[in-house]
């Protein structure tokens, strides 16, 4: 097998992750309490959007963060295994891990201390001015200049972006009147802290066996058994119905093993930063890892193998099926016909393993594993789905890991026959370029696009123009393609943001 080309790129995999990034920075514009409830968060609905973590299902909205975690454990692969084969030690790629981590970490708190509602109630034109500062210091910090500028001024751009980010952390102050603080933080990269660390050493020690990775699983699944089950005795007690006989066999267990696993369930030397319940998000990077061998050992075939050989027609098919299968998912577990869903995608899983039977060439190779693997989680999740009260994001359920991990693959199948089978790139170009820059697409909306947009007067001008609850989710369309547009510039200026 050849060594993994430097250069060689999974603009499916890139594209999967721009379509995350970008739908999740549209989700946190879209108008609150005016629209249908499959706009929001399943468990937040309109119009007063209280938390209800007793209300099944799921909505688009739901699927963002953890296509978004699947793509980061997709890259695993990809990244680490160009370290190991140029030689670097095992120690080394360690070392780089955790200092991933840090960065990330800075990265959760810097940005939430500088999004602009957190400097101000009611920003106005100060407030947005100072959330572009903070724009250009993450700029500084996290750029990764290209090789031809000149040594001193890549040192001197990241001096002076630390600098600067020190100096904001020490003097600003908030609308609360508060200063720096741990806990004023961005959790959805807080998570992704945990991730980045946890996963990659994971796959890092499993690389060589796939099976063992699966079943590390097993053995977290344990420890959030015993935890619930805990919750549950402490609750009702040992002889309370409705689980008087087994009950209390469980409970006694429970108490022994509450000595060990309650405490490592519970410690955190930093709460703010690891908690040992982040981890249950392992249940879809883990399956986003096997995505990235499939990926990683096709980048090393062949160039002159990879036509789709078999009919485009069949391949067409196969490509609407995937994106069906997202949208009965979402109306059929969101409307509460879960029989019928499983029963539809079923079919859709058949006819997609009939349509992708004996390929011939290594993207259809591929194809096919993305299907089964997919088709598994997916099954797998919608059995799971009457257990835990039905499928929901918060609190996050099995269902909702496996579910999520199979429609994952499927995007990821959409992805691949549209960009390696038919060859249109081109169509899905604006997802690829911000796939390749998500960090600055995640803190890009708050802290680029709103202050220029308020600044120049438009933000105001289309509040009048778009003053309904559908237009004003146009106008959060508009936003998030400006936004778009704005980091493909920038992806392809080779200004990268990296961690």
């Amino acid at each position: 097998m050849n060594e993994l080309n430097a250069q060689a790129r999974a603009y499916n995999l890139d594209a999967l992750r721009g379509f995350a990034i970008l739908t999740m920075v549209l989700s946190g514009t879209v108008p609150w309490g005016s629209l249908p409830p499959w706009m929001y968060h399943a468990q937040v609905p309109p119009p007063n959007h209280i938390f209800n973590p007793n209300l099944p299902g799921i909505t688009w909205v739901d699927l963002v963060f953890p296509f978004f975690l699947f793509a980061m454990g997709a890259a695993f692969p990809l990244a680490l295994s160009k370290k190991i084969e140029s030689g670097v030690p095992i120690s080394r790629i360690i070392l780089s891990i955790v200092e991933r981590g840090f960065m990330l970490a800075v990265f959760a708190v810097f940005v939430m201390h500088i999004r602009p509602h957190q400097l101000s109630a009611s920003p106005e034109g100060w407030t947005w001015v100072a959330a572009l500062g903070g724009f250009v210091i993450l700029f500084l910090v996290y750029v990764r200049p290209p090789k031809s500028w000149p040594v001193s001024l890549k040192r001197t751009i990241k001096i002076s972006g630390w600098l600067a980010l020190v100096l904001w952390l020490a003097f600003m102050t908030y609308r609360d009147g508060s200063g720096f603080s741990f806990q004023r933080n961005d959790i959805i990269i807080i998570v992704l802290t945990n991730m980045a660390v946890f996963g990659a050493l994971i796959w890092l020690g499993t690389r060589n066996n796939m099976i063992f990775r699966i079943g590390l699983l097993g053995f977290y699944l344990a420890f959030r058994l015993v935890h619930t089950q805990w919750d549950i005795m402490q609750a009702v007690g040992p002889h309370a119905e409705p689980v008087q006989n087994i009950g209390s066999v469980l409970f006694l267990f429970t108490q022994q093993a509450k000595n060990w696993m309650i405490r490592v369930w519970d410690y955190s030397p930093f709460p703010w930063l690891y908690q040992f319940h982040f981890l249950k998000y392992l249940f879809i990077v883990i399956p986003g890892t096997i995505a990235g061998d499939l990926i990683l050992k096709w980048l090393k075939q062949s160039h002159d193998d990879r036509e789709i050989s078999r009919g485009k027609v069949r391949y067409a098919t196969l490509a609407v099926l995937m994106i069906l299968s997202v949208v009965v998912v979402l109306a059929g577990l969101q409307s509460r016909y879960v029989f019928l869903t499983f029963l539809i995608c079923s079919g859709i899983v058949l006819t997609a393993l009939i349509l992708t039977g004996k390929p011939r060439s290594d993207t259809e190779i591929l194809i096919r594993q993305f299907v089964l693997w997919g088709s598994y989680w997916l099954i797998l999740g919608l059995l799971f789905e009457p257990f835990e009260g039905g499928i929901k994001k918060d609190h996050s359920t099995l269902s909702y890991y496996f579910v999520t991990s199979g429609l994952a693959f499927y995007l990821l199948t959409f992805f691949t026959v549209l960009i390696d089978g038919f060859k249109k790139q081109k169509w899905v170009n604006l997802l690829i370029q911000n796939g390749r820059n998500p960090m600055i697409a995640y803190v890009g909306m708050a802290n680029f696009i709103w202050p220029v947009l308020h600044l120049t007067g438009m933000k105001n001008l289309a509040a009048g123009i778009f003053s309904t609850p559908w237009t004003a989710f146009i106008w959060s369309v508009i936003e998030t393609t400006l936004l778009a547009l704005f980091v493909s510039v920038l992806t392809r200026k080779k200004l990268f943001w990296k961690t």
